[in-house]
């Protein structure tokens, strides 16, 4: 076997933080039921939770917690019951200031513990949007925030979106949580930023001289990005309601994905370096006023089909609800790199399946040797990095098909993640983030300024829709299609055509 490079154990072996006292506010959720536990027990199971760390579990009553947890865990994993061993109940309203004065006895008491240094603490706010200014005052005004200097225990809070409604909700949350916690100490969290194939985009692009000298204007002839999900709004009817598409994908999870694809090479791959190349395409998006939003986006609504209900007739929606679950629009990142390159990116709900990824498509060859086919009929390469279900990449090329014709044809090369299962093991994409967030690693968190910058983006196309909803009607679709015939338009008028949204 090869020697390991000198820098192997810095750039490739995962670090294990320091004991840590991680506070789950929101325990008893349904957040921290299917993504939370079970990813920091894939960390335990690593070895990436220390086992001097606590987990304390906020909630109202600890009634047949541990059990509910338990049943939540793989059982081929590791050792479930070493893993409950860690999780201390914190019961009580956290309404109430008398909660977190109990809270911050429970975190002196883990702080002199017999032979263990006082830990850092990660408060991990799993509540309600409304609820988070409120438990950072609340958490501030009970001293559990306070850092004491270099070297001593710090206090980081994570923070589920979204982060406001709009640009103006947006700032005045930013205020409020920099009345108590420096902004290297909030940690805002995207789970999409913890896929293995949105970290990777980074290493494609800036690691292989192959992809990076093509990877601009003069070869590329549009990027599609598309989150597709085949579930309804199910049991989250009623956030939805007050959400919708827009803020529930646009503003983060999408801008994300777009802002990794299109930035320029950071001068070093650290937090602040990557975030600000991130800012630059982000803030070079195009701002377009009310008639430019009504001709490159589309709205839609799901109705009944395939037999499956329509948004209206879910448990908790308005019967004449204007709530759109599905949006598709074209932007343009106008900067030397992307000039003139339409990055079409659509989201939606009752799509006929789970599928998430990022297709570059290439320009087509300008002058076709292989008569009689012209190269108006020779597809263009496509690259797709596929974010989920499964994830990895496809790069589609032209190639001769077997046989003694010069016949050409399409063909796709893959790759996916799943296939190095035998010998490494892909970390869930909350796991990835908790271990960043306990060792103190920002890069896959949302900086306060690409928050902002994304909703003065996006915050004119919602004034637009709550102002004048007659400029831009809501398009309907049945369940299980791909969306409505107007999305179709929006690249069929350019000559394009989105990517079907297939199973596997």
């Amino acid at each position: 076997m090869m020697d390991r490079p000198e820098w192997f154990g810095d750039f490739c072996v995962e670090t294990a933080p320091t004991p840590a006292v991680v506070v789950l506010f929101g325990a008893g959720g349904d957040l921290a039921k299917r993504k939370l536990f079970p990813s920091l027990y894939q960390l335990f199971c690593a070895g990436l939770l220390h086992r001097d760390s606590r987990i304390a579990c906020c909630l109202r009553s600890g009634e047949g917690f541990r059990e509910k947890i338990r049943a939540g865990l793989p059982e081929d994993g590791g050792d479930r019951e070493a893993f409950l061993d860690l999780l201390d109940l914190v019961t009580g309203d956290y309404r109430k200031p008398e909660f977190f004065q109990g809270l911050k006895e429970y975190l002196h008491a883990m702080d002199h513990r017999q032979g263990i240094k006082p830990c850092n603490r990660l408060f991990y706010l799993a509540v309600p949007p409304d609820a988070c200014a409120g438990t950072v005052e609340a958490l501030s005004h009970a001293g559990l925030l306070e850092e004491s200097g270099s070297g001593a225990p710090w206090s980081h809070v994570i923070l589920e979106k979204p982060f406001g409604k709009d640009l103006q909700s947006s700032l005045e949350l930013d205020r409020l949580l920099h009345c108590y916690l420096r902004e290297d100490q909030i940690y805002r969290i995207d789970h999409y930023l913890g896929k293995e194939t949105v970290q990777n985009i980074a290493i494609l692009r800036f690691a292989n001289t192959i992809f990076e000298p093509l990877w601009n204007n003069r070869y590329i002839d549009h990027v599609q990005i598309t989150i597709a999900e085949d579930l309804g709004v199910e049991h989250r009817a009623g956030y939805y309601e007050q959400s919708g598409l827009v803020r529930d994908m646009f503003q983060n999870h999408l801008l994300e994905m777009l802002s990794l694809a299109a930035m320029e090479m950071p001068d070093t791959f650290t937090a602040d370096a990557v975030r600000d190349e991130q800012r630059k395409v982000i803030d070079a998006i195009r701002r377009y006023d009310a008639a430019e939003w009504v001709a490159n986006c589309v709205r839609g609504q799901y109705i009944a089909g395939n037999g499956m209900a329509g948004y209206r007739e879910e448990p908790g929606v308005s019967a004449g609800s204007m709530v759109e679950t599905y949006a598709a629009a074209r932007l343009f990142v106008d900067n030397p790199r992307w000039a003139g390159v339409p990055f079409y990116i659509r989201s939606g709900k009752r799509l006929p399946a789970r599928q998430s990824e990022i297709a570059i498509v290439f320009k087509r060859i300008a002058h076709s040797v292989f008569a009689p086919v012209p190269a108006e009929a020779i597809t263009g390469d496509t690259l797709v990095m596929h974010v989920q279900p499964e994830e990895g990449m496809d790069l589609t090329i032209q190639a001769k098909h077997p046989g003694p014709r010069l016949c050409m044809g399409p063909m796709t090369l893959h790759f996916h993640y799943s296939e190095l299962a035998k010998t490494t093991e892909v970390t869930e994409a909350y796991a990835r983030l908790l271990l960043d967030g306990m060792l103190g690693d920002p890069t896959l968190f949302m900086r306060s300024d690409l928050i902002t910058s994304g909703w003065e983006l996006f915050t004119p196309l919602l004034q637009l829709w709550e102002k004048d909803p007659a400029k831009m009607p809501l398009c309907f679709y049945p369940a299980g299609s791909e969306g409505p015939a107007e999305s179709a338009q929006l690249l069929l008028r350019d000559g394009r055509e989105w990517r079907p949204i297939r199973q596997g």
